[in-house]
């Protein structure tokens, strides 16, 4: 089922929010750092025993940007956890992709009483703040903030990160020469330096403290979520379970059977 676009206000932000809606188990599913919908709806099952709600956050999406100082891991799990609670459906099964992971320990950490399980998908934050695996996306950042959009990917296509990416990495590498057509370039520009430099603003001694079921699913031949660190994460729950799904850049469509099967499995046991 296609998800409904619904709308809230958090001051004078306004931010979209989706709902498939029907009498599955809810699961606050969150995108990635410049992801939307699209991004959980491909990963999501499609079994209408799980219902899929997801959050557009501020500055992606349908969601405005509001002030750009604004912009952290903490505001867009402050937004999550209103509405959560304005939709009165705590505690839910959370999780997300990459940022949409930090956010989910985020809350799990700082706001248990919303949270009964979580599913971290391609994690790119253990507890740290600027973890060295985020620093391309810094660097396109920094670049689109300084130079025109076709200027600063000609730019980007010199360095060195650029060469690393395309052997090692070349899913990586699609989705931030993606980032210099996303409009607007200034709002880009500001997500990708200031939460690639941010963190889920939690301690190792805050992983280590989570009781609830955990699934982390993780995969190699990615820079910007590598598999030890998913290793780490899941090292660090106790609780936790990882599993590897297959490569993007290896076979695309196998990742995401891989994601539905994990995640299908998980919430079908919560």
């Amino acid at each position: 089922m296609t998800p409904k676009r619904n709308t809230f206000l958090r001051g004078d932000t306004a931010l979209a929010w989706y709902d498939t809606g029907g009498e599955g188990i809810p699961v606050v599913f969150q995108h990635g750092l410049c992801g939307d919908v699209r991004q959980t709806i491909e990963a999501f099952p499609k079994d209408p025993r799980f219902r899929l709600i997801t959050l557009e956050c501020r500055g992606h999406g349908a969601s405005e940007a509001g002030p750009l100082t604004d912009l952290s891991i903490a505001t867009f799990a402050d937004d999550l956890a209103t509405l959560i609670a304005q939709l009165q459906l705590a505690p839910v099964i959370l999780g997300g992709i990459s940022m949409g992971a930090a956010i989910s320990t985020r809350l799990a950490a700082h706001r248990p009483e919303l949270v009964r399980a979580l599913a971290l998908v391609r994690p790119a934050w253990l507890a740290k703040a600027a973890p060295p695996n985020m620093a391309p996306n810094a660097e396109v950042g920094a670049l689109l903030a300084s130079l025109p959009p076709g200027e600063a990917q000609d730019a980007f296509i010199t360095t060195q990160t650029y060469r690393r990416l395309a052997v090692n990495a070349p899913d990586n590498l699609a989705s931030l020469l993606g980032f210099f057509s996303r409009a607007p370039a200034e709002t880009t520009a500001a997500l990708l330096q200031s939460i690639s430099t941010d963190g889920p603003g939690i301690t190792e001694a805050d992983l280590a403290a989570l009781t609830l079921p955990t699934l982390v699913i993780g995969t190699r031949q990615d820079v910007i979520h590598p598999w030890p660190l998913a290793q780490q994460l899941a090292d660090a729950i106790p609780t936790a379970k990882l599993v590897e799904a297959t490569p993007k850049s290896i076979d695309k469509p196998r990742y995401v059977a891989d994601l539905h099967a994990a995640l299908g499995a998980f919430f079908e046991d919560i």
